[in-house]
């Protein structure tokens, strides 16, 4: 029986998205998964996840983005769902200075449950509101410098850079993923294998967002 297409890939990636609740990790996942943006969108409740197949140098990568809960009395469900993450997305809002001030501590939490070799890059989300800016561009620069991450500003409003965010650290991740693999005899890491899907267990958990608010 011929797989359907949406089963066909190379890889599946596990990319988590993290930061305060309200900086927009939910309508950066929809806009990149299904180019859709809700005005509306209504806080997490623990995680949500949607995929999205990819190509990267030849080869079909699924993506399988998680949006992890902001809010902290989520903490405890959504830190396990850092295992097996290989991408991180860590989002701020740049007309909130207490979202960006709160990234060192979603980056050592990431550190601490993730693994130490997870591609992370830091989000600044809602650059549509250049007019109520409250973090600097080179405050946020200077800090990805000092922590070894990549930086883009976003608009999951209207869609600036969303798609380019994604695609960079999915082109990352494959590159780490191919240097390994050429650099060694050994099988790709667990979880990154081609076919290999990751177990959802129902703690507080759901498979996708509904559809929303279409863009077209």
């Amino acid at each position: 029986m011929a797989r359907r297409p949406d089963d066909e890939y190379d890889y599946l990636f596990k990319v988590v998205l993290i930061g305060d609740s309200g900086v927009g990790k939910s309508n950066l996942l929809s806009r990149f998964t299904r180019n859709e943006f809700c005005l509306e969108s209504k806080s997490t409740i623990g995680v949500e996840f949607a995929t999205r197949t990819v190509q990267v140098e030849g080869k079909t990568i699924k993506a399988q983005i998680w949006d992890t809960a902001g809010q902290e009395r989520y903490r405890a469900i959504t830190s396990a769902y850092y295992r097996g993450a290989v991408g991180a997305l860590l989002v701020y809002d740049i007309t909130k200075p207490t979202t960006f001030e709160n990234v060192g501590r979603w980056l050592k939490e990431l550190r601490d449950h993730a693994d130490s070799n997870i591609v992370i890059m830091l989000v600044g989300n809602k650059s549509d509101l250049k007019h109520l800016r409250g973090v600097a561009t080179e405050d946020a620069q200077g800090f990805s410098e000092k922590e070894g991450l990549s930086f883009l500003e976003t608009s999951a409003l209207d869609a600036t850079n969303v798609e380019k965010a994604f695609q960079t650290i999915l082109a990352e991740i494959h590159r780490i993923i191919s240097k390994k693999a050429l650099a060694s005899e050994e099988a790709v890491p667990t979880g990154i294998k081609e076919g290999k899907t990751i177990v959802v267990t129902d703690q507080g958990a759901t498979t996708t967002k509904r559809a929303c608010c279409s863009s077209s």
